[in-house]
């Protein structure tokens, strides 16, 4: 089992998850645990070179995307029906178009949800991330 520190895991999965899924990669090396950046839309993430088999290797665990671990709309969905559900109609009607996330926190700050929403999210996202770490055998510093 290799260890990782919390914070370079969850600046990893924040990376991958900026951007569409596959811009934007992360690796962890499951013998040293040290963690490679890709982007296609940035020439040079990091000074050092890239291993050549990073991509088809069992060596080197893949960082998910926030889609992969049910963290996009419908942990919005999901916020909205606990904490706003007679909003859930119209979060859910936002999540339909293109733009959902602004309009999505538009209301938030309405509301005066916003900061339980930055709460939520990131509670889930630490609860997400931490399982799946221990689901891909990775020991988790804090």
């Amino acid at each position: 089992m290799v260890a990782v520190k919390f914070d370079d895991v969850s600046s990893a999965f924040d990376f991958v998850s900026y951007a569409a899924p596959m811009e934007h990669q992360a690796y962890i090396s499951l013998d040293t645990g040290k963690i490679y950046w890709i982007s296609d839309a940035i020439d040079t993430i990091a000074e050092e070179e890239i291993p050549e088999d990073l991509e088809d290797s069992d060596r080197y665990l893949a960082i998910p995307h926030k889609s992969e671990l049910d963290l996009g709309s419908s942990l919005a969905l999901r916020f909205a029906a606990q904490q706003l559900p007679a909003r859930f109609g119209q979060v859910e009607r936002f999540f339909q178009r293109r733009g959902a996330y602004a309009r999505f926190k538009d209301l938030l700050e309405h509301e005066g949800a916003l900061e339980r929403w930055y709460a939520f999210e990131a509670d889930s996202v630490e609860k997400a991330m931490r399982q799946w770490c221990a689901e891909n055998g990775i020991e988790i510093l804090d």
